[in-house]
């Protein structure tokens, strides 16, 4: 024993190290343990005899001696031990280390990473309608069962089958009442009166004239409106539906409409209610359509799905009611140019002729034109008796005084669309186009200037349409100041909104990397000033003008 371990201890100190062989799928070297020779002390004799444990410690003993012997013979590269123990392999790992951690620090890269880690999204606009305080939560006692609290269990008794017919109640929130409701700001104190100024601006005289401007200002004019943070508000409390401005030019007093029947008004740098807000609740499922009357500045008319139209009278701090079905309204417009006359439209298909001056919330007439559905309708700016009306793939334009209440004839026609139509809308100052928005992904106008059975196409211009489930369908809407441009809002990434000529070429796009970073599906123009509005699916309008 003592001549073979002697043998070995002779080998290890005149043993050099021969050259390292590296791998040619790494340019690492391996790791690889370092050899320590065994104890040389010899271990006191013990004379009694060998058990089983000690036979099996020295077979396995004289394996790893095969083992180290081969290790001997191998090519690794012999180091010695030094730096607390560590290897060559170790030592130039932790050299890599170093250098790759002082290069990050000479390029800046870790700043640069805990600055980006602390950067986040631009937050939303805290203007306008503040969030609901939540109350402190009452914290209680922990559950325990009959059987930890060492009671016996309850014996319950099956309730009597019921007998009768069952009446089910609906899911959806209740109507409100027919007749006027008062116009009392939900987010004000109970009893609070409205603003003073409030009546004087709806009623200020809005008979401005219009600036005509040649296609080259108008762009100017584009690029010189701007967005910034205090242009942007909570105005309702959901996703807008629909949205309008007021006619007055010295202020900007907008309305917004939401999924669950909520009006908010803004005025931009109000300090009425939160901020220049105030909301109300006279209807409890989407408001699809809002109107400002061009007759009567005063008088804001809005249309729910629950059925109701309402008219909120300034003057008279009251939303009258205007008409009224089950449920199913979607759409309406004036009929008259005193605004009194309204073209009302259904989820049905039908359309009803109302008059605000008949005593009571019905219609005149009703006539059913598209079985399966009515999206839109919109009545000719000078010829009133012609309206246009978004059925199910096709636009027709009626004539109101040849209306039967089935089976009415059409005028006219606008064919070409493959899916459902969004939108169908006359140019705002003579009528002779038709502005359509459909959900194949195009938006169509259309030469109405001489009634013909099929109207022919002007401009096809392909657009984005598919928003989703939770956002407000697109719709290309016109500026009411030209006869041939149009807005529409954008599922293109940076967010914005975009202006199309009726050629087809776009004009300008409203970008704002801080202000604007959410889709505005509703958008609608001043009727006088350089201004557009424009709103979200979280109740937040973003306004820019010049």
């Amino acid at each position: 024993m003592s001549t073979r371990r002697t043998k070995r201890e002779t080998v290890v100190k005149e043993m050099t190290p021969v050259q390292l062989r590296r791998s040619t799928r790494s340019g690492l070297l391996p790791k690889r343990l370092q050899y320590s020779p065994e104890d040389t002390t010899e271990p006191p004799k013990n004379k009694r005899t060998k058990t089983h444990d000690e036979n099996y410690s020295q077979s396995k003993r004289k394996d790893l001696k095969e083992e180290d012997s081969d290790v001997e013979n191998s090519d690794v590269e012999r180091t010695s031990v030094g730096h607390g123990g560590l290897s060559a392999y170790e030592l130039e790992r932790l050299e890599n280390i170093r250098q790759n951690q002082a290069f990050l620090s000479s390029i800046n890269l870790l700043q640069a990473t805990e600055e980006f880690k602390q950067s986040t999204r631009p937050k939303p606009s805290q203007r306008g309608l503040m969030r609901s305080q939540t109350g402190v939560r009452e914290v209680l006692p922990p559950r325990k069962s009959l059987r930890l609290q060492n009671k016996e269990a309850e014996v319950l008794k099956l309730p009597p089958e019921p007998r009768g017919t069952l009446i089910y109640q609906q899911s959806s929130p209740l109507k409100k009442p027919p007749g006027p409701l008062p116009m009392d700001p939900v987010n004000m104190d109970e009893g609070s009166k409205l603003p003073s100024q409030l009546f004087e601006l709806c009623s200020e005289d809005s008979t401005e004239k219009k600036v005509e401007l040649d296609l080259k200002e108008y762009r100017s004019a584009l690029k010189n409106m701007r967005i910034t943070e205090d242009r942007v508000a909570k105005v309702v409390k959901d996703r807008i539906f629909s949205a309008a401005f007021h006619p007055c030019a010295s202020r900007l007093l907008m309305a917004a409409g939401d999924k669950w029947g909520k009006v908010g008004l803004w005025n931009l740098g109000g300090d009425w209610g939160d901020d220049g807000v105030l909301l109300f609740e006279p209807h409890t499922r989407p408001v699809g359509c809002l109107a400002f009357s061009r007759a009567h500045p005063t008088h804001l008319l809005s249309l729910s799905y629950d059925g109701s139209l309402r008219c909120m009278d300034v003057e008279k701090s009251v939303f009258d009611d205007v008409y009224d079905i089950d449920d199913g309204l979607k759409t309406f417009d004036f009929m008259s140019h005193d605004c009194l006359t309204l073209l009302v439209g259904n989820w049905y298909g039908e359309v009803a002729i109302v008059d605000r001056r008949t005593p009571g919330n019905s219609h005149e007439s009703l006539h059913s034109l598209d079985p399966k559905t009515l999206r839109c309708v919109s009545v000719h700016p000078l010829q009133k008796q012609y309206f246009a009306v978004a059925e199910s793939r096709v636009v027709s334009i009626y004539d109101s005084r040849c209306l039967k209440k089935t089976t009415s004839q059409a005028v006219s026609q606008l064919h070409g669309h493959s899916l459902s139509i969004s939108s169908a809308y006359f140019s705002p100052c003579t009528g002779n186009k038709v502005l359509t928005s459909c959900m194949d992904n195009h938006i169509r106008m259309y030469d109405t200037s001489a009634m013909t059975t099929k109207a022919p196409l002007l401009t096809s211009i392909r657009h984005d349409m598919q928003t989703g489930r939770w956002l407000s369908k697109l719709s290309a809407v016109w500026d009411p100041k030209r006869e041939d441009c149009f807005v529409v809002g954008s599922m293109s990434k940076p967010r914005r909104v975009q202006v199309f000529h009726e050629s087809g070429q776009p004009q300008h796009s409203f970008v704002d990397d801080e202000n604007l970073n959410t889709v505005l599906s509703v958008t609608a123009f001043h009727p006088t000033r350089n201004a557009l509005l424009g709103g979200n699916a979280s109740g937040r309008l973003h306004v820019f003008s010049d």
